[in-house]
């Protein structure tokens, strides 16, 4: 199955992806694609469904209709940090021993095609293609025999990063990877049956018509399952946890010189049987602080 939110952001509806590429509404069936419906018995009700039956939703996906990211109520966004050997080199960085992990805040999870806000005083904003990774069914101390069946679905991330917040303001790499519209997820979840190996994937990212990013997560250095049963180690996992589970090479980074996104730019992105993502780049506004904001009323 491909799961989806489609409609107006803050006010998305489930549905479903069909046979024919129409999007179908789940309402009635599901309150969210989220939580327990990711549980492997909340998939399987969904899977017993006759899609032909359900409403069908007007417009062409990721055209006329908006798709919003494809998980809801995100509890915890992880990431892991230089997951492929050829990124960390192009990084300037070693191969980690252990997985690199930090987070991303959830506020800056956002649709697959929404725009991209580049903040305001930003001088460094890159781009990550990633596989996303959807818990279904929680657990801790999961074993990597195991790990896969705590899978819901996989999906496709773009990991947008300010690399001087990131890397040279001290402190962790959280900063430069939350700032709003950093997190676009979707545009639908594709079970974990319908994803036979999740590490024979193609990914690719491409900026104004530039292809910059062309890998495959066969050379992910921590694969799929030993990643859910790493962090399941320090952390309870949770139905709608997302993972990113790194970059390979091509970030603007690691361009000579290096590249970085500025406002008017197009990004499309996508990982093969997964979907693509198309971004535009903008200007984040510039907001007054809201104490300033009280005084000035």
């Amino acid at each position: 199955m491909k799961l989806l939110r489609h409609g107006p952001r803050g006010q998305e509806k489930p549905g479903v992806l069909d046979a024919r590429g129409n999007v179908r509404d789940l309402s009635a069936v599901v309150g969210d694609i989220a939580g327990d419906v990711l549980r492997p018995q909340g998939l399987a009700r969904l899977r017993a469904l006759d899609l032909n039956a359900l409403p069908l939703v007007a417009g062409v996906p990721q055209q006329e209709l908006r798709l919003g990211p494809c998980v809801g109520r995100v509890g915890k966004f992880i990431c892991i940090g230089l997951n492929y050997a050829d990124h960390a080199a192009e990084s300037g960085m070693e191969v980690p021993a252990e997985p690199v992990v930090f987070g991303k805040w959830t506020s800056a999870i956002c649709g697959p095609d929404d725009d991209i806000e580049i903040p305001h005083d930003s001088v460094k904003t890159d781009w990550e293609v990633e596989l996303g990774v959807v818990i279904g069914q929680g657990g801790r101390d999961i074993a990597e025999a195991d790990a896969l069946a705590h899978v819901a679905g996989y999906c496709v991330i773009n990991d947008v990063s300010e690399r001087e917040y990131q890397l040279e303001r001290g402190g962790t790499w959280d900063k430069g990877k939350g700032c709003d519209t950093f997190g676009p997820i979707g545009p639908w979840l594709v079970t974990a049956d319908e994803v036979p190996d999740p590490q024979a994937l193609r990914l690719w990212l491409e900026v104004d018509g530039r292809r910059y990013q062309d890998g495959s997560t066969s050379t992910m250095v921590f694969g799929v399952a030993h990643l859910v049963s790493y962090l399941s180690r320090f952390m309870s996992l949770q139905p709608g946890d997302v993972i990113a589970t790194g970059t390979p090479p091509g970030v603007g980074l690691g361009q000579k010189p290096p590249v970085y996104l500025r406002a008017g730019q197009t990004i499309r992105l996508g990982i093969a049987g997964l979907g693509g993502q198309t971004q535009h780049t903008v200007a984040a506004p510039v907001r007054i602080p809201q104490r300033l904001a009280a005084h000035s009323e």
